[in-house]
């Protein structure tokens, strides 16, 4: 295998990748020693660089420097942003091959994927009309006699982008289009299951205009992550992943701006009058699309218990359709999870669940990093299954006879994402969705939708901030006053 380029053995179109790691403008294409599987088959699909500490301070002085010193302007900026959008349209097929081959989706998800980047890159090349400022009135205050001024939108300086391996290209963009729009750098480190993808990313940002200093991209596990949050030139820390990581981040950053997805363990409410149909529908897509392995996943579903039995038996139904299999197959439904580790834990809490009296109505079988998707019910108070992120193809459905219960308990846990309601009355939609709890409440729809545009995170322990574009932009930058002494 070439070290000065890599090549992936999948089915056509060829993937390549341009090196291990970016650092300070230069590719790092020799002592490429981290090895990048296929979950599926652990199929080995190249090596990437073990970033040092010294890689990522270099990465770190690289992108600060050009924040500080390179003149790149908004309209340059928004340029960029515009034509990596064409590209990543134009290398869709490219880009699905790459996310299919070293993450969890299926071809289809990839490809949508893809497209979601590509607007979420056009988003952020419009997204300069948020950097605007407002006068500040002096007039309205007893010590601003004889002065004017007004405010501006500001760079920080360096992000700190940390993203998992579920939407290994759209959740980089999220992070990388707003930060640079508005003036910053980047050094990004993406999750060391799907660093390709993050890769051909960064090359493509280039080819569209970005200065190379200007964006990083540094490669590794935790100890690459802890270099990387600890440097005191990063201004901001965005960072997706799970609580456990982000304790850790937060401890050892100390106090600096942090934006954090969490993740969810997202409810959905089934109304006595839904239209079953369409909630079985769009339920099944939304607990078992990527294996589950997606933070709006729905995971809890609580159904009136005057159709629970007709819906249960739907919803068996659908989920026997499914077809697990080989991420490339066009037949596919269902993928693997990230790893073996992964699935054996999704598969010890269900028998956990199970030991303690919980009905297994399908799925509930592990093969190797495959995990059939699985329909719960009679499930326990306490079990993982109901409480933790199961981020897995497992979903529990639960009846309920009153309606403010089934509010309460969808409240109930650590996170707080998004949720869905199905109904046909205006008065219970907008009562429900008044009473719950989330960052976005989907009527006659579940927990997993998102648009490129909204803003996006959760309360409690769902994160800390809103993604999207125009909420990252704003959140990337701050506001800095101009005051002009007229006295003088």
């Amino acid at each position: 295998m070439s070290t000065s380029e890599q090549c992936l053995e999948t089915e056509q179109p060829a993937l390549t990748m341009p090196g291990g790691a970016f650092i300070d403008g230069e590719w790092q294409r020799n002592d490429l020693t981290v090895p990048v599987f296929d979950p599926e088959d652990g199929r080995l699909l190249a090596y990437v660089a073990e970033s040092s500490p010294a890689d990522v301070a270099a990465a770190v002085s690289g992108v600060h420097h050009s924040v500080s010193d390179d003149v790149w302007p908004l309209w340059a900026r928004s340029e960029s942003l515009r034509e990596a959008a064409r590209l990543m349209q134009e290398q869709a097929t490219r880009f699905a091959h790459l996310i299919a081959s070293e993450g969890v989706k299926t071809l289809a998800e990839a490809r949508r994927e893809v497209a979601r980047c590509a607007e979420t890159l056009r988003l952020s090349s419009e997204a300069g009309v948020f950097l605007k400022g407002e006068t500040i009135p002096f007039e309205a205050s007893r010590n601003g006699q004889n002065k004017i001024g007004w405010f501006t939108r500001e760079p920080v300086g360096v992000i700190a982008a940390l993203t998992s391996f579920n939407d290994p290209l759209n959740l980089v963009a999220h992070k990388v289009g707003p930060a640079l729009i508005g003036g910053n750098g980047v050094v990004l480190k993406p999750s060391d299951h799907t660093p390709l993808t993050a890769l051909a990313f960064v090359d493509l940002l280039l080819s569209a205009g970005v200065p190379p200093r200007r964006i990083a991209v540094v490669c590794g596990g935790a100890h690459t992550g802890q270099s990387l949050v600890t440097d005191e030139r990063v201004a901001v820390v965005s960072f997706t992943g799970g609580p456990s990581t982000a304790a850790k981040i937060t401890a050892a950053a100390g106090p600096r701006k942090m934006l954090m997805e969490l993740g969810g363990n997202n409810p959905t409410i089934v109304c006595h009058d839904a239209d079953l149909s369409d909630a079985v529908k769009a339920v099944v897509a939304g607990a078992f699309g990527v294996a589950g392995q997606n933070c709006l996943s729905v995971q809890r579903v609580y159904v009136d218990a005057s159709v629970h039995a007709d819906f249960l038996r739907r919803t068996v139904e659908a989920t026997r359709r499914l077809k697990v299999g080989s991420k490339m197959d066009p037949e596919t439904d269902i993928g693997p999870l990230i790893d073996v580790s992964a699935a054996r834990r999704v598969e010890a809490w269900v028998d956990a669940a199970a030991a303690e009296g919980a009905v297994i109505h399908v799925g509930g079988v592990r093969k190797g990093a495959f995990y059939e998707p699985t329909v719960l019910t009679e499930v326990a108070e306490g079990a993982r299954v109901l409480t933790d992120e199961v981020f897995g193809p497992v979903v529990t459905i639960i009846p309920f006879d009153d309606l403010t219960d089934a509010v309460s308990a969808a409240n109930t846990g650590d996170y707080a994402l998004q949720a869905g309601v199905f109904t046909r009355s205006v008065q219970t939609a907008f009562t429900v969705s008044a009473q719950l709890m989330t960052g976005a409440v989907v009527v006659n729809g579940t927990s997993d939708l998102r648009i490129d545009s909204m803003p996006f995170g959760g309360f409690k322990g769902s994160g800390i901030g809103r993604e999207g574009v125009q909420f990252a932009v704003e959140a990337m930058t701050e506001p800095k006053n101009t005051i002009i002494n007229l006295a003088s």
